[in-house]
């Protein structure tokens, strides 16, 4: 009644945005650039290179929030008339369409204002704002924008939190305001103490290598292995009159089980992919 009801309009908004950032920012002199850049120019050799799948393959983890507490918290609270499957393939497709489009609005804008490409998620709150600056009334989209941003934030933050908030009501038996008490108070109070950049990104590796992808096979290995099929199919069947694809249950039980693993085996080595 309060997040999901702002998403339904922030959301839209956000793509509507990004969609109207993206026709000025072609009309930027040296925006060309970035669409070679990004789409004519690609040098063969990265394409070539292992690790470009493999960060490729950690992007993708992260950003559907594979890492089992959003599964969790989401799947938990979904009608159970909603398609699951249906739904997986909105949010795969629809995350994919939210990436290019900020690739499209973003990388252009960097050529264009002469900035560097590889400087990572800084671009948004250096680019972005020249971009802003360049347009009509360019100060209200600016607020719209980052308004939408945090509440995109506000999103990912429920989920988070949510599990350690019914876990207290549940085994305690706390009110719900009180459960979102204590888990607020004590992110609030680790926040403090992860204030210096430093640690945070020393913390962030460490959910990132090891915590997220593990949780995330627990998860999977728990639903497909420990629940056994009739319940994996009677889950996913869902919003579906119990129809499931006979190649949906080995995919889950072995490919992404398997996955989950080799993104915790290659974050290792690699210091992290994601």
């Amino acid at each position: 009644k309060s997040i999901e009801r702002v998403c339904k309009v922030m959301m839209p908004l956000f793509y509507v945005m990004f969609i109207y950032m993206a026709v000025r920012v072609a009309m930027m002199p040296g925006a060309s650039e970035g669409y070679k850049y990004l789409f004519i120019l690609p040098d063969a050799k990265h394409l070539l290179n292992p690790e470009t799948w493999i960060f490729a393959l950690g992007q993708a983890f992260f950003s559907l929030s594979l890492a089992g507490n959003g599964t969790i918290v989401y799947g938990s609270y979904l009608d159970k008339k909603e398609n699951v499957l249906f739904c997986s393939m909105n949010i795969a497709v629809f995350d994919t369409l939210a990436a290019m489009l900020a690739a499209i609005v973003v990388i252009p804008a960097v050529f264009a204002f002469g900035l560097d490409p590889a400087s990572g998620p800084p671009l948004m709150f250096i680019t972005l704002p020249m971009i802003f600056r360049e347009m009509t009334g360019g100060m209200m989209f600016a607020i719209i924008f980052f308004a939408a941003i945090l509440f995109a934030a506000a999103t990912s933050l429920v989920n988070l939190l949510e599990t350690p908030i019914e876990m207290i009501q549940e085994r305690f038996g706390f009110s719900r305001p009180v459960s979102v008490g204590l888990v607020i108070t004590a992110a609030a109070l680790c926040g403090v103490f992860l204030e210096n950049g430093n640690v945070i990104g020393e913390w962030m590796d460490v959910v990132s290598i090891y915590v997220c992808p593990v949780g995330a096979f627990i998860a999977a290995f728990i639903f497909y292995w420990i629940m056994g099929p009739r319940f994996a199919r009677e889950q996913i069947g869902l919003g579906r009159g119990g129809l499931v694809p006979a190649w949906i249950l080995p995919l889950g039980k072995y490919l992404y089980c398997g996955i989950a693993l080799l993104v915790l085996a290659l974050g290792i080595m690699l210091g992290g992919i994601g």
